[in-house]
């Protein structure tokens, strides 16, 4: 189990970090590009936009495609969506945004469908274990968010490559992951489902059910304070000479300790319990 852990964390772990260069100067990058906050606006609303409508079928698609190439895929487009960044036309640019929202869609989806389905299906490990892998993940997670901020500072204002350079680093990282996944993991495959039941499912599930459908609201509302807090940092910021970077990793670093604050008064003697 260890052993197939590692390999899920190895092939994982390097896209997670591409993920994260890619967010400490993106702002910076296309306001170094000329374009009014207007038009960045539009950008960023690009890359949300088609992570959206993505996401409603990428369960389909993933099952369909097979998750490991699914993967695959998903570090094709944002390495490109990244190779995109150095364009100064807005077109190219906002082409570098949809696909960067495809990709983040599967990475966020296909790693985890394929682990879930080669923990239980191929190798038949307890259930109760998935927890100790998705633990490692978010924990690994947070230090490589908080790094990759500081990394980002370092090439882009450090080393003075520009707030491009983040975006080139991220992708021998992309492609780290993909060889690795590529020449290491076996296919699996979903149960093949037409998209229209399988959306279907989940809007009946959505309307059956209310206490579902009021945590969709809740975290639909917390995402979306999110994505506007992402848009207008930066601007906020760079005013007053504070290094973005560092900022990012400032923010991420939070974010990790409320989290752990959270697990600890989950299962220590607060019990705090979700509503």
């Amino acid at each position: 189990f260890c052993r197939f852990q590692r390999e899920f964390l190895l092939g994982y772990l390097p896209a997670l970090a591409a993920d994260w260069l890619q967010g400490p100067l993106l702002f910076r990058l296309l306001q170094s590009r000329g374009f009014l906050r207007s038009q960045i606006a539009a950008l960023y609303s690009c890359g949300f936009a088609s992570n959206v409508a993505f996401g409603l079928v990428s369960g389909v698609f993933v099952d369909r495609l097979g998750r490991k190439k699914s993967c695959v895929l998903s570090l094709g487009l944002c390495s490109v969506s990244c190779l995109l960044q150095l364009s100064w036309d807005f077109l190219a640019l906002a082409a570098g945004r949809v696909l960067a929202g495809l990709g983040t869609s599967l990475l966020f989806s296909a790693f985890e469908s394929w682990y879930i389905h080669e923990h239980l299906e191929r190798h038949d490990f307890p259930a109760e274990w998935i927890p100790n892998t998705f633990s490692r993940v978010a924990l690994w997670n947070s230090g490589l968010a908080v790094a990759s901020g500081l990394l980002a500072e370092l090439v882009a204002e450090g080393l003075a490559l520009g707030p491009v350079a983040p975006f080139l680093l991220a992708v021998p990282f992309l492609a780290l992951s993909g060889i690795f996944a590529g020449k290491n993991w076996d296919e699996n495959y979903g149960k093949s489902r037409p998209c229209g039941k399988a959306c279907g499912e989940g809007l009946r599930g959505l309307v059956s059910d209310p206490q579902t459908l009021l945590l969709g609201l809740v975290q639909a509302l917390v995402e979306s304070i999110l994505l506007i807090f992402a848009f207008l940092w930066t601007p906020v910021l760079e005013p007053h000479g504070i290094p973005l970077g560092i900022a990012f990793s400032g923010f991420t670093a939070a974010s990790a300790v409320g989290s752990a604050l959270f697990r600890r008064g989950a299962t220590g003697r607060l019990q705090l319990q979700p509503l």
